[in-house]
């Protein structure tokens, strides 16, 4: 079997951030990365469940939401992926900018965290989801749209 793009990226190098995984077609895949792999730093699986459902939700109510194909975490716990279409690399920063920030700050019932709703909704941490969503708003507001790319 061909590898797959995701295992290309040399995962040595990478640092927090945002940058363009994939295209398939005009879906863009972003990849959200919000620790440093292999570094053992990692999300706890229920504050990535919990920044999971902020994050859907928020994005797909946002003012982008009709670009917005997908959001799900990384099975390795270091970030998430957005799918989008539609939007310029400038509008899906702007779009995870601004849905950090949200998250950071969130205070309230997590949509979405019931049994009827979702298949583990006991598994929620929104004090480890907040703050790591606040680490991240730092470095997403030192991105600029121009340098979403993976370096070489």
């Amino acid at each position: 079997m061909e590898r797959i793009a995701s295992f290309c990226v040399d995962h040595t190098t990478l640092l927090p951030g945002m940058y363009l995984s994939r295209k398939d077609g005009d879906v863009l895949t972003w990849d959200v990365r919000m620790k440093r792999p292999n570094q053992g730093d990692y999300l706890s699986p229920a504050a990535a469940h919990t920044i999971e459902h902020l994050f859907a939700t928020y994005a797909r109510n946002s003012r982008f939401g009709k670009g917005v194909v997908y959001v799900g975490p990384m099975g390795c716990l270091t970030g998430f992926y957005l799918l989008t279409q539609g939007l310029s690399d400038a509008e899906a920063l702007e779009l995870t900018t601004e849905a950090y920030e949200w998250m950071a700050a969130y205070d309230g019932p997590i949509p979405g965290a019931s049994e009827k709703e979702c298949g583990n909704y006991r598994l929620m941490d929104l004090p480890a989801a907040r703050a790591a969503c606040a680490a991240m708003v730092p470095v997403l507001k030192g991105l600029d749209a121009e340098h979403l790319r993976y370096q070489a």
